[in-house]
């Protein structure tokens, strides 16, 4: 393969890697990997320390990331429609997506820089003479950090007759290859976050300056999620044990104030995206009202469906904490307003998500970014957290013929509702789909795993009041059960990559 062309590419494994540096919590500049100058690199503690920060600076400063991008995929479920006019966005909500738009490519393309640097850490730290416990939380931060990256594109692009492509640790230099099945995907990320979590410290023992790194809770929680995709029930509810037993971790009292900045790190805090209003997560800013209302430049992506608001149950507390309907109350900008402001909307549904709300709830944008085209806040977007390791718990549970109520209650009693007895699978699906919308749990991938996708496409969404606002799609699993892999990089691979069948 020519070298030219390895560099053109996403998976370009020659890339040249530069982390951007940035204000507080920030990541110092990377030099390039991989490359002739790497011979001055990896030598001091200090790089290898720079190269760790390195390893966050995409996951936070870029909104093809956890900003807006990777949102594409869980957009695509029953939850919400797309807010604004965008032929890309519209065709991979009704799965008639080639893999060229830029809203899949973006994001395909950075989880495998952000694995690349994971890569260069593993590979060349351990030879770098420094503090042993330092070196070890810098090994676990890349063994974690891979793990994430890997997981989330093995579940949107590993089947069980092709698995997900993936970088060679051996042979850095070759083009990532796709494993025979996304079950090897799903044994190499269990392998990555049990040395993970060997060497990552609990989040009590991080100094506060390290508060958003990887921690030993984080690797199990994860942990017990790949094995639930990979549906090895029996290790999903050992490693959600793993958390829960630890201590570490407690449901706040209250639903609403998870989503508080003041709660960044909570005891329900297990992993996000760190955030500040100096460019990280674009999320709260994508969800806002498009313009928002002339005080702020909200995107206005994302929108509630009826569907979404009629699956909470009658006193569930969520339901306020997750959707403005009209005629609620809120605080927006040090003022009290009824949704919508002025009794006008863009909003094609007549909802918007509430979740990541207050920070645009304080006089003067205070914390929100001024620049509202990069409307980050100081909110850390939740990416797994420990009510989901409840919900995980209670499924592995349940899949295996056992009682999960006592996790699954837990939840249901913290949103003001009376508890299951004997909970069945539909039970689960339901909390699941109400404790977690609107976040990066996935719902799209959840039906798929589920195989409920296609009956549920199969219906129209509606808005408030009863009109339909997205026509029913036509999801065939055996196409749709996952995303297409970007031609362009299928050229590149010059046949290595092989497409996702029907795609």
């Amino acid at each position: 393969m020519k070298f030219k062309n390895i560099t053109k590419g996403l998976l370009g494994v020659m890339v040249i890697i530069l982390a951007q540096s940035c204000n507080k919590s920030t990541l110092d500049n990377i030099k390039p990997t991989g490359t002739p100058t790497s011979t001055n690199f990896w030598k001091t503690a200090d790089d290898a320390q720079a190269a760790a920060n390195g390893l966050y600076e995409k996951q936070s400063n870029s909104e093809d990331l956890y900003g807006r991008g990777f949102f594409w995929f869980i957009n695509a479920s029953d939850d919400m429609v797309v807010g604004r006019t965008s032929a890309d966005r519209e065709n991979i909500k009704n799965f008639i997506c080639t893999g060229n738009e830029s809203s899949i490519y973006a994001p395909w393309s950075l989880h495998f820089v952000v694995m690349k640097r994971a890569n260069d850490v593993i590979a060349n730290v351990p030879a770098i003479s420094m503090d042993q416990s330092a070196k070890n939380f810098i090994l676990g931060q890349a063994y974690f950090i891979h793990a994430v990256m890997h997981l989330e594109i093995a579940d949107l692009y590993g089947t069980d007759k092709q698995g997900a492509p993936l970088q060679s640790r051996t042979n850095p230099l070759a083009f990532p290859a796709q494993l025979a099945s996304v079950k090897d995907n799903y044994a190499y990320i269990v392998a990555d976050l049990k040395k993970a979590a060997n060497l990552l410290p609990y989040f009590d023992k991080l100094a506060p300056a390290d508060y958003g790194r990887a921690h030993k809770t984080a690797a199990w929680a994860y942990l017990s999620k790949a094995y639930l995709h990979a549906k090895d029930y029996v290790n999903a509810e050992k490693y959600a044990d793993s958390v829960i037993l630890s201590g570490k971790h407690a449901l706040l009292s209250n639903y609403a104030d998870v989503f508080k900045i003041a709660n960044n790190y909570s005891s329900e805090y297990i992993w996000s995206v760190a955030s500040n209003l100096n460019g990280q997560s674009i999320l709260p800013g994508a969800m806002l009202e498009n313009k928002g209302w002339g005080l702020y430049n909200g995107f206005g992506y994302y929108q509630p469906t009826k569907e979404l608001v009629d699956e909470f149950e009658a006193k569930d507390k969520r339901l306020a904490a997750t959707i403005l309907k009209n005629g609620d109350i809120f605080q927006y900008f040090g003022q009290t307003y009824s949704y919508p402001i002025g009794g006008k909307s863009n909003s094609l549904t007549g909802y918007q998500f509430n979740k990541y709300m207050e920070p645009f709830s304080y006089a003067g944008g205070i914390h929100v970014s001024p620049n509202g085209d990069e409307p980050s806040t100081d909110l850390n977007v939740p990416l797994l957290r420990y009510a989901e390791i409840l919900l995980i718990k209670a499924e592995a549970q349940i899949m295996q013929g056992k009682n999960g109520d006592a996790a699954l209650n837990l939840v249901r009693v913290r949103a003001g509702l009376a508890p299951k007895s004997g909970a069945t699978m539909a039970d689960l699906k339901h909390e699941r789909r109400v404790e977690l919308a609107g976040e990066w749990s996935d719902r799209n991938f959840d039906l798929v795993r589920w195989g409920d996708a296609q009956a549920t496409y199969a219906k129209p969404l509606h808005g408030a009041d009863g009109s339909v606002v997205w026509k029913a799609r036509n999801f065939d699993p055996a196409r749709d059960n996952v995303w297409p892999i970007p031609p362009k990089d299928i050229q590149i691979s010059q046949g290595q990559l092989k497409q996702n069948a029907g795609w």
